[in-house]
């Protein structure tokens, strides 16, 4: 693989300008694509194998009228100076818009508020529930369209009206801080390079790559259903790893400018050696990503697919675009006018750099450090005994908007429980009195403790099947709820053997419980694929079995540290105005899941570029400790940059407004910090130093059992050593020094 990207970087240096208009031309239709056969997105969730996703699957067949996965929508009354809505001119409004919605694009039916029972006690406030005729992802924008007119319509009126459901258009609120993690990123780049022209190529390229990808997704909308945060943590971790790819291959292209290469040369070299650490970096992250859609559920497979092509699209363009633009920057790219003084001290060796010293104080006190190090993550990681999952609901949509307003009218109005009804399903096929069956039902619900209310049974046209609506007293997030979900479920068995009927229960509340469930029981066993994964990767790459033992243990340390974090922020609610959060909650039921997949393959990332360059100095010779202080010598300052960098992008969609966005956010940058700086930079080294000579010894036989993986390109370097391509006269390379 090295010598074919070798190849393959010259190639693209040499044809620089054909290279260029290829991507051009690419990302144009794509673009264009996007813009004229994308579809919308769905925020629906579909679990096959569990109780509610059995239900619903009834529903469909026994009350098609019921459209059980028909988009819904709820309009919420109330006035603003507390009138009463139930005489006058505002029952007179209220009906109006009432018969509006029934009349509006798509709509099949309408409850009207007054005859349903969704009038509040003191008469202030009202809801009516809309259904319509078609699922969410099929709703149009002429449909919204007429929601937000009638709206609008009963605000001119006087009233306070809300909306929320699956067929209201999200509120997009773009904020700035997407791109304040982008100017990070390049001041870090500039720092790091001290170059312009170096600090910018990651940037411009991660952006052509990131646009690429996320156009594609979008394009991809017209064939397929995906979930709305697709694009969104498509953009995140692409962004991220782009610029961290293009960053080590930029770091080894500049030294082998420095070690008198050609350009030519110089970008052939760097894509055989860092370009391989590349390809099985972000390999690694792919392979974890396109994991999580074993798992069976729908969102996470989206988001795990889409957020895979997105690095497989950073890879591509850094093996390719990228060494075409090294060919435009040329020389010049070496030329660092914004050096500091301490920089150019480091150079002429005047001066050891802060990656030597750290990794040398690291050295003189392994236990110490190391001690100190683990119990610190071990104290983060301490919230995360509390962990609770869950799905977020209206309850976190952001402050202000119509979903969030509703959800607090409705829970003003008639308690929070209203926000999260449950479907009963009644499957009396098999039961001698289905009548009977269902009053033993209603009467088993009414018993049960967190109950509200409990609607009368309907029955489907043949009379053996029956739906019930019950009312938690509790919000649909609370403990509370999901004891009662269980409480239910585990009552219809008593019912069974008294009737021969089953109760199921469904709805967006139980779906939601259900997902959790089969996510939280997910995540131990996704963890050891993961970690066994990691521990044959990195037995591949480095010919030992006690450095990938403690990776995967590292690693597994710096994911528990990030979930106490998350735990800490927003389900505890400790620094929760820092950050933004405006009202505790379970954790996202996708976040721990997703975060194990994806921080999996960035921890990699920095093993790989930090300790094989150790291993390197140890085969040529060196000694342990010795081989330590080369690898940081060598890969500190570039991978402290890529950490900072990432953490800035990350960072980023912390304020973002969108629940699973925010914690997403806190929780990979998180992961980061702790990953790259507590458990690479120190934890690793201080292993190493106390592990000695037999942290690169590998059994014999398993030596001889496992394929060899030239991933630093060592056998490249040889090759070309030996056999030396003609090259280019070289042309002298700028210093930078006045």
């Amino acid at each position: 693989m090295a010598t074919f990207l070798y190849r393959l970087g010259r190639f693209s240096f040499r044809r620089r300008r054909l290279v260029l208009a290829l991507w051009i031309a690419v990302l144009a239709v794509v673009g264009l694509g996007a813009a004229t056969v994308s579809n919308s997105t769905t925020d629906s969730f579909s679990i096959p194998g569990t109780q509610s996703q059995q239900a619903t699957d009834l529903l469909k067949k026994e009350f098609p009228q019921a459209s059980a996965d028909a988009a819904t929508a709820e309009v919420v009354f109330k006035t603003a100076n507390g009138q009463k809505l139930t005489s006058g001119a505002h029952k007179s409004e209220i009906e109006s818009l009432v018969a509006d919605l029934g009349a509006a694009h798509q709509v099949a039916q309408v409850a009207d508020p007054y005859t349903s029972g969704a009038v509040s006690k003191d008469g202030t406030i009202a809801y009516a529930q809309v259904t319509y005729d078609v699922p969410q992802a099929d709703v149009t924008e002429r449909a919204r369209d007429d929601l937000a007119d009638i709206a609008a319509k009963g605000g001119h009126a006087g009233l306070e009206v809300s909306m929320r459901g699956s067929a209201v258009a999200e509120e997009n609120h773009q904020s700035a801080s997407e791109l304040i993690g982008i100017l990070i990123a390049a001041v870090v780049m500039v720092i790091t390079f001290g170059s312009l022209i170096a600090a910018g190529l990651p940037l411009l390229t991660a952006l052509f790559g990131v646009g690429m990808a996320v156009c594609g997704i979008t394009v991809a909308t017209s064939f397929i259903d995906l979930s709305s945060n697709t694009s969104t943590l498509a953009l995140m971790l692409g962004l991220a790893v782009a610029i961290d790819y293009a960053l080590f291959i930029v770091s080894r292209y500049r030294s082998e400018l420095k070690a008198g290469r050609a350009p030519e040369e110089a970008a052939g070299r760097a894509l055989g050696t860092a370009g391989s650490a590349v390809v099985f970096a972000g390999m690694t992250v792919v392979i974890a990503l396109v994991g999580l859609s074993v798992i069976g559920i729908k969102v996470l497979t989206d988001i795990g697919l889409g957020a895979a092509f997105a690095v497989v699209v950073a890879v591509v363009i850094a093996l390719t675009l990228l060494p075409a633009m090294l060919g435009f920057a040329g020389p010049r790219i070496s030329a660092g006018k914004y050096r500091t003084r301490r920089m150019r001290a480091v150079e002429r060796g005047e001066r050891e750099p802060m990656g030597v010293r750290w990794a040398t104080f690291v050295l003189r006190n392994p236990v110490k450090v190391l001690g100190a190090s683990v119990a610190g993550l071990l104290l983060l990681a301490a919230p995360a005994l509390s962990l609770r999952l869950g799905m977020p609901d209206d309850s976190t949509a952001a402050p202000g908007s119509t979903q969030r307003i509703a959800y607090d009218t409705v829970s003003e109005g008639f308690g929070a429980g209203f926000n999260g009804p449950l479907t009963v399903v009644l499957d009396a096929r098999h039961s001698d009195d289905p009548k009977a069956a269902a009053k033993d039902a209603s009467r088993l619900l009414e018993d049960l403790p967190d109950i509200a209310s409990v609607s009368p049974a309907a029955f489907n046209q043949t009379g053996d099947v029956a739906l019930l609506r019950a009312v938690p007293g509790s919000s649909p997030s609370s403990q509370k709820t999901v004891d009662l979900v269980s409480g239910i479920r585990d009552r219809s068995a008593a019912l069974h053997d008294d009737t021969g009927a089953e109760l199921m229960v469904t709805g967006t509340t139980a779906l939601n419980i259900d997902i959790s469930g089969k996510l939280s029981a997910a995540l131990v066993p996704y963890l050891c694929v993961v970690v066994g994964l990691a521990l044959i990767l990195l037995m591949l790459v480095f010919r030992s079995l006690l450095v990938p033992l403690k990776a995967a243990v590292g690693f597994l340390l710096s994911i528990l540290a990030t979930l106490g974090v998350v735990v800490a922020v927003f389900q505890k609610g400790w620094f929760a105005d820092v950050f933004g959060v405006d009202q505790t909650a379970p954790i996202v039921s996708i976040l721990p899941i997703f975060m194990v997949g994806v921080v999996f393959g960035l921890a990699m990332d920095y093993e790989v570029f930090l300790v094989t360059r150790m291993r390197e100095e140890y085969v040529h010779g060196a000694g342990p400790r010795e081989a330590v202080v080369a690898g940081f010598r060598h890969g500190a300052r570039v991978v402290t940059a890529a950490a900072v960098i990432m953490i800035s992008v990350f960072a980023g969609f912390v304020f973002s407004d969108a629940a699973i966005i925010k914690s997403m956010g806190l929780g990979l940058a998180a992961a980061i910090l702790l990953d790259a700086f507590v458990v690479r930079m120190t934890v690793v080294p201080a292993v190493m130093a106390l592990l000695g000579d037999r942290a690169w010894s590998l059994p014999g036989r398993l030596d001889r059992l496992l394929p060899r993986v030239d991933v630093e390109g060592e056998e490249l370097r040889h090759l070309l050593d030996d056999h030396p391509e003609p090259t280019v006269p070289r042309t002298p390379v700028p210093t930078g020094k006045s």
